[in-house]
C-alpha cells in the first residue's frame, strides 16, 4: 500500500468571543512577532481596529494586506508582501476567499497558516486544500493545512444565513463523496480510508440529524456547523487527499462554475449535485433534500439562475474536470438526454 502524509491543525479554539484570545493563541504556537493579516475589505472595516488592538497590546505587530478575489495573481501578492514585511506567520480572516488566498500564499512561502474564519460557507476553515482560480484547473489545490484554527461563533452566527446554508450543503456532499471514494477502491484499487471516511460522514449526518435547528441560525446550530465543517478538514488531512469530502457533485460543481459563472455558492451547487449523484449511486437521496431544505439551502437550478440544459451539460462535463479521479460519473459516462433525466427525476429542474 502507497504512503501519505496526515497533516492536521496543532490547535483548534471554537467559542463566543474568543477572536479576543488571538494574541494568546498565537503565543501558544510559538508565533512572536510581525503577523501578515489576508482579509477583505469588508471584515477589515468592521474588525481592524479590535484585531490591531489585539495583538499590539500582546506585542505582535499586524501587517493588513486585503484581497478582492480567491485568484493566484492574489496569492503572489500576498507572498510579495509577506517577503517584503518579513513576516513569521499569515492570518487567514474572513470567508472563505480570505482563507483560501491565505493558505495558499503561507503554503508557498513556508510560513505557517492560522485560519480564523467569519463565515461557515464550506470545509475549507481546516483542510489542507485551497480553491484558487487562474489555476490551470478548476479544483482545489492540495496545500498545507492550517497550524491553527480560531473560530468565533459571534462573528460566524452574524454571517448571512446563505453562507450557513451553503457550508451544510458542502457537508451533505461527503456523502456522496465517500461512496465514490468507496467505489474507486473497489472498482480500482485506490487507497481508501475507512477512518477518514467515516470522519467526513459524521459530519454530513450532524447536519441530518439538527438541520431543523441549523434552520433557525441560532448559536448551537452554527457552532454545530462549524465543528462539523472543521471535523470534515481534518478527514481529508488524514487521508491526505481531498478523497473524503470531494467526489462527483464536488466535480459537477466545478463544471457548472464554468458553464454558468458566479451561479451559486460552491456548496449551494455542491448540495445539488449531491442530490443527482446520490440517485445516480443508487441511493435514496430525499434524506439529502429535505436536509438542504431545512437549512433554506437551493435543491433546485432556477433558486440558483441556472437553467436545466447548463445542469444537464454540467453533469456531462464533470468526469473530464477531473479524470484521474474515479467517481459514479466516470463510470456511468452520462449523455445530455441521460443527465437532463437524472435532474428532472430528483427535482433540481
Amino acid at each position: 500500500m502507497g504512503l501519505h502524509a496526515i497533516e492536521l491543525p496543532r490547535r483548534i479554539l471554537v467559542g463566543s468571543g474568543v477572536i479576543s484570545e488571538l494574541s494568546g493563541f498565537l503565543e501558544a504556537l510559538g508565533l512572536d512577532g510581525r503577523i501578515l493579516i489576508v482579509t477583505g475589505s469588508h471584515v477589515r472595516n468592521n474588525m481592524g481596529s479590535i484585531v490591531t488592538n489585539i495583538l499590539t497590546e500582546n506585542q505582535h505587530t499586524p501587517v493588513w494586506m486585503e484581497v478582492e478575489s480567491a485568484t493566484l495573481a492574489e496569492v503572489k501578492r500576498i507572498q510579495q508582501a509577506a517577503a517584503k514585511e518579513e513576516v513569521i506567520a499569515v492570518v487567514g480572516l474572513g470567508g472563505g476567499k480570505s482563507v483560501d488566498v491565505a493558505k495558499l500564499a503561507a503554503h508557498n512561502i513556508r510560513r505557517p497558516l492560522i485560519s480564523v474564519p467569519t463565515s461557515a460557507s464550506h470545509d475549507g476553515i481546516s483542510s489542507p486544500m485551497a480553491s484558487i482560480k487562474g489555476m490551470d484547473r478548476p479544483y482545489s489545490m492540495i496545500c498545507s493545512s492550517p497550524l491553527g484554527v480560531l473560530a468565533d461563533i459571534d462573528l460566524i452566527v452574524n454571517a448571512p444565513a446563505r453562507l450557513l446554508a451553503s457550508g451544510c450543503g458542502d457537508l451533505l456532499a461527503k456523502i456522496t463523496a465517500v461512496w465514490d471514494w468507496r467505489l474507486a477502491w473497489e472498482e480500482k484499487n485506490e487507497y481508501y480510508g475507512e477512518y477518514a471516511a467515516s470522519l467526513a460522514l459524521l459530519s454530513a449526518r450532524f447536519v441530518i440529524r439538527r438541520a431543523n435547528e441549523i434552520g433557525k441560525h441560532n448559536v448551537d446550530g452554527v457552532r454545530g456547523v462549524v465543528e462539523a465543517l472543521i471535523s470534515a478538514g481534518v478527514a481529508a488531512g488524514i487521508a491526505g487527499s481531498s478523497r473524503p469530502c470531494s467526489g462527483g457533485e464536488h466535480l459537477f460543481s466545478h463544471a457548472l462554475s464554468l458553464i454558468a459563472p458566479g451561479a451559486g455558492l460552491h456548496g449551494e451547487t455542491c448540495g445539488i449535485g449531491a442530490i443527482m449523484v446520490s440517485k445516480l449511486q443508487g441511493e435514496d437521496s430525499t434524506g439529502i433534500t429535505d436536509a438542504l431544505r431545512k437549512v433554506n439551502a437551493p435543491t433546485t437550478a432556477k433558486q440558483i439562475g441556472v437553467t436545466p440544459e447548463q445542469i444537464a451539460k454540467a453533469l456531462v462535463m464533470a468526469p473530464s474536470i477531473r479524470p484521474e479521479r474515479y467517481t459514479i460519473l466516470h463510470r456511468d459516462g452520462l449523455d445530455y438526454d441521460s443527465a437532463l433525466k437524472l435532474a428532472k427525476e430528483t427535482g433540481v429542474i
